[in-house]
């Protein structure tokens, strides 16, 4: 497993930390104002997905492995809706923010 402060990439690192935290607003400051995400090859509203995927079943992230550059990552994502599962997370990041990420099972 790869500690959260061990990650490349700093805006991802303050998003895997705020999905840890369970903190929303840590969460949205990671993020650019109109970001996006697809999940499964699926454009989600992030805002419901964020609610119900992360914040309201307690998402937690064990990053397994990164990309040299810390953009994309494989974890080990677990929530108390769907248990735990390995997942694949890629990541664009626009001016110290991310723009968008797409997420799904690895």
């Amino acid at each position: 497993m790869i500690r959260t402060d061990a990650l490349n990439e700093p805006a991802v690192r303050a998003f895997v930390s705020a999905v840890n935290a369970g903190d929303r607003e840590a969460f949205h400051q990671a993020l650019t104002e109109n970001a996006t995400m697809s999940d499964d090859g699926s454009d989600r509203s992030l805002d419901e997905w964020a609610d119900r995927e992360i914040f309201d079943s307690h998402g937690h992230m064990d990053v397994q492995s990164q990309d040299s550059a810390g953009r994309t990552l494989i974890a080990d994502y677990r929530n108390d809706t769907w248990g735990e599962m390995r997942t694949k997370w890629h990541f664009t990041v626009d001016d110290g923010k991310i723009s968008r990420f797409d997420t799904g099972q690895a």
